[in-house]
């Protein structure tokens, strides 16, 4: 991986304010990727392709991520920074809305990273839970979204993505296959192991 280039699409997307994973968050999930090592990855969510790289050097063995985008200039520009950072061989994009491509894909991935509409995580879980290997892993990022998950908040231009974040936590922290822990780090990060 070419970590100059990186450092190029991290400065350009934060110029342009485009949402990429925080530091810190990507520092908890590289340590998670670093232990685990895993064969495959699926994130829902690409915008430039950012994260993708950063975790394609977690990969094990000949390993490769599989990453959704539904906005046509996002693809165009994750695939310009990926061919930069040389990493086109391990990551490959699938353009459309998730709530479409995550039914037409019949894989099984280690590592499930959720960064897309916040009012679609119950879906996606559903889709992530379908889809991940014995011991698996779902990462969750923007869970707390700005403090409004675990306050009383209720204002309607949020309400939506937030009930639906509220039904997300719900579902991972009741289901007993699951171990998920939940980290105040970034916007919230949630963690979720599969362990039966």
């Amino acid at each position: 991986m070419n970590k100059i280039e990186l450092e190029k699409i991290k400065k350009k997307a934060l110029e342009e304010k485009i949402p990429i994973i925080m530091d810190d968050t990507l520092e908890v999930i590289s340590q998670i990727l670093k232990e685990k090592s895993p064969k495959n990855i699926l994130e829902i969510g690409t915008a430039v392709g950012y994260s993708a790289i950063c975790f394609s050097e977690y990969l094990g063995g000949d390993g490769y991520i599989d990453t959704i985008e539904r906005e046509s200039n996002r693809v165009i520009q994750a695939k310009e920074n990926i061919k930069k950072a040389e990493v086109e061989n391990k990551i490959n994009i699938y353009e459309g809305d998730a709530v479409e491509v995550l039914p037409t894909l019949n894989k099984k991935y280690d590592v499930v990273f959720i960064d897309a509409a916040k009012g679609k995580y119950p879906f996606f879980l559903e889709q992530a839970l379908r889809m991940l290997n014995e011991n698996g892993i779902i990462i969750a990022d923007n869970v707390l979204y700005k403090g409004y998950v675990m306050s009383d908040y209720n204002k309607h231009k949020q309400r939506t993505a937030v009930r639906n974040l509220r039904e997300y936590i719900a579902k991972i922290t009741e289901n007993p296959n699951l171990e998920t822990k939940i980290l105040e780090v970034g916007d919230g990060l949630a963690i979720s192991k599969k362990i039966s």
